[in-house]
């Protein structure tokens, strides 16, 4: 390719190495929609020609961390096959398209997903920033190469999550080329990113994600880029209030993610709404436990714990914290930096309850005073573990409701390793899942499925009422045999107040 001599010369930090591993400042990135059968599978639709976006020069990077924007949440990887150009390219066949090609590299066509809304189709800026198109962090020859037996993989902290080859592209490598080149020039040291196979999905700051693409050359001997690692972190810098804000909607995050949709819908929806959260507020913790048994659940309470605010209540929605235990190279590679345990609580929105699984064992702290503070000024509800805190008298100070299994001085990482958040647990021996309700009062706390969540209020309304009128009875004298339960005639009186009450209202 026709190389500068400064290839780097005023290229932003993160862009700098990938300019001097392309021998050349590129002029233009392009990036497929959709590449591979089995993405378009996945996707649900085949596209009857090649689509394509564009990303700026300073996108690139070799890896490493890639810092994103300040309130954004959904981070998308997609392990792809990436095309350097050598030779200027206009109008060329698909013959002699592959002759234009200097090299393949392994490619990240990171994304910020809960940007898009602004952009979607053109990504420019959830596809766009800084350090977003890590390339790298070696380059095959493309001469020594057959473009139909062209290998990527990805992997996300390790486990295998994408593999694939050329020979499945819908448009092969010199297609493409060809395709790009019939109504643009392409120049050397432009990158051609080819789609990514299915797998694609979401990681959080923190994780790792690799992708390295292999070949066996024409002369047999085995090629491979190494493995290109990437992380993502959360920066401090917010978008100034008239860029577009980030949206994390359900369709964003199966989009990202490859999940379905109804996944994102049913967790986006607002199942505890002001009203709810009122009655709920409004009913002994001891009422909503009888209605729960007599729908079957019986093992919905979170045992053995106690507040740091007695007396005081909380109702909110679960968002849930995995420790495992403690083991040495687990905690160096999950237990530092931007870890599970940090990521949600810097997450954390008004309502929820962070609940901890922490297997029962007290004999360390699973949060502190720090977290404590950051769960109060997100508005957090409460936070229930079922292990140790440290710091509890100043966590007791700072007021946000905190039901545990007592104080002790140790660090986090004397028994535990935080694993990961927003996944089913198990907390002082019931399963929480994220969107469950939490209530807690002076009798413990209790889980609630949401779908159960505003008839059982309702009920335990109704319920605290007759009981209001029984109590009042007994206490005027009335013995408890056939008043409690109420026998027909009692019950006969009940609804002739209930509706002398509605009469005068």
């Amino acid at each position: 390719m026709d190389a500068s001599s400064h290839p780097a010369e005023g290229a932003p930090p993160a862009a700098a190495d990938a300019w001097q591993l392309l021998g050349a400042r590129p002029h233009k990135v392009f990036a497929m929609h959709i590449g591979y059968r089995a993405r378009a599978a996945q996707k649900g639709r085949t596209p009857g020609a090649p689509g394509y976006f564009l990303k700026p020069a300073t996108s690139l990077s070799t890896g490493g961390e890639a810092v994103l924007p300040a309130g954004t949440e959904i981070f998308g990887f997609e392990g792809e096959i990436a095309v350097v150009i050598g030779r200027h390219a206009r109008a060329v066949s698909e013959a002699d398209a592959w002759g234009h090609v200097a090299a393949v590299t392994a490619a990240n066509d990171l994304g910020v997903f809960d940007l898009r809304w602004v952009d979607k189709g053109s990504n420019l800026r959830s596809k766009g920033g800084d350090g977003m198109t890590p390339i790298g962090p070696a380059l095959l020859p493309a001469e020594r190469l057959d473009p139909a037996a062209i290998e990527v993989r990805t992997w996300l902290d390790g486990e295998l999550v994408q593999e694939d080859s050329t020979a499945t592209l819908i448009f092969s490598l010199p297609q493409i080329v060809s395709d790009l080149s019939q109504l643009i020039t392409l120049e050397p040291g432009d990158v051609i990113l080819t789609g990514t196979p299915a797998g694609a999905s979401t990681l959080s700051p923190g994780q790792t994600v690799e992708v390295e693409v292999t070949a066996a050359a024409l002369d047999g001997e085995q090629l491979s880029t190494g493995r290109l690692a990437t992380t993502v972190r959360v920066g401090d810098q917010a978008l100034p209030p008239y860029s577009a804000q980030p949206k994390p909607t359900a369709e964003q995050w199966a989009d990202a993610s490859g999940r379905p949709i109804d996944e994102f819908q049913q967790a986006e929806a607002p199942v505890l709404d002001d009203e709810l959260r009122a009655q709920l507020s409004s009913v002994a913790l001891a009422t909503l436990s009888s209605g729960l048994r007599k729908r079957g659940l019986n093992n919905v309470s979170i045992d053995g714990l106690r507040s740091t605010q007695p007396g005081s209540r909380i109702v909110g929605t679960a968002r849930t914290l995995r420790y495992v235990p403690n083991r040495e190279d687990l905690f160096k590679s999950h237990g530092g930096g931007y870890n599970a345990q940090k990521r949600l609580f810097d997450s954390l929105r008004p309502g929820d309850v962070v609940v901890i699984e922490a297997r029962g064992d007290n004999r360390s702290g699973t949060l502190g005073d720090i977290l404590a503070l950051r769960a109060r000024h997100l508005g957090a509800a409460g936070l229930v573990t079922d292990g140790g805190v440290r710091d509890l008298d100043v966590v007791t100070e700072i007021g946000v409701p905190t039901y545990h299994a007592g104080g002790h001085p140790a660090v986090l990482g004397r028994l535990h390793v935080p694993w990961s958040h927003d996944e089913t647990i198990a907390c002082g021996g019931a399963t929480v899942q994220p969107g469950d309700i939490i209530v807690g009062d002076g009798d413990g706390v209790l889980v609630i499925p949401p779908a159960l969540a505003r008839e059982l209020a309702a009920e335990a309304i109704a319920q605290e009422r007759e009981e209001e009128f029984i109590a009042a009875q007994v206490d005027a004298g009335h013995p408890v045999d056939g008043l409690f339960p109420m026998n027909a005639e009692w019950r006969a009186k009940y609804e002739a107040r209930l509706a002398q009450q509605g009469a005068a209202e």
